[in-house]
């Protein structure tokens, strides 16, 4: 399975159902803090964590998603071993204007040390 829905994007929804705040954001916290070794996740994680004020219970389900994806890929993630190599490499990439909820322009970019991904 994917960690998010490819053919439902997540939208303000003003009518969906509430739900609790508190839950939504120790979610969201802990998914962040599970990034540092799980980039596969990042992308959703910061998709959810943009409706942590508007959230539905649409956005929840979608948080609900990732942990199961999570619970089914146990053994993607990142390692860093004591013997890797100290080359450092960055590379960067950016979208002008083309967010669908705010037409505000996107950056990212990851740092590798050896082979190994320390940041993004």
């Amino acid at each position: 399975g994917t960690p998010i829905e490819t053919q439902k994007p997540l939208v303000k929804d003003e009518e969906d159902a509430d739900v609790d705040v508190y839950l939504y954001r120790s979610m969201i916290g802990s998914l962040i803090y599970l990034m540092a070794s799980r980039p596969d996740i990042m992308f959703v994680v910061c998709a959810c964590s943009r409706f942590q004020v508007t959230l539905k219970l649409s956005h929840l389900h979608a948080v609900k998603r990732i942990f199961r994806y999570l619970k089914g890929q146990p053994k993607l993630g990142l390692c860093y071993p004591r013997d890797s190599s100290f080359d450092l490499e960055a590379y960067s990439d950016s979208d002008y204007a083309r967010a669908n909820l705010d037409s505000k322009s996107t950056t990212s970019g990851c740092q590798f040390l050896g082979k190994r991904l320390i940041s993004w």
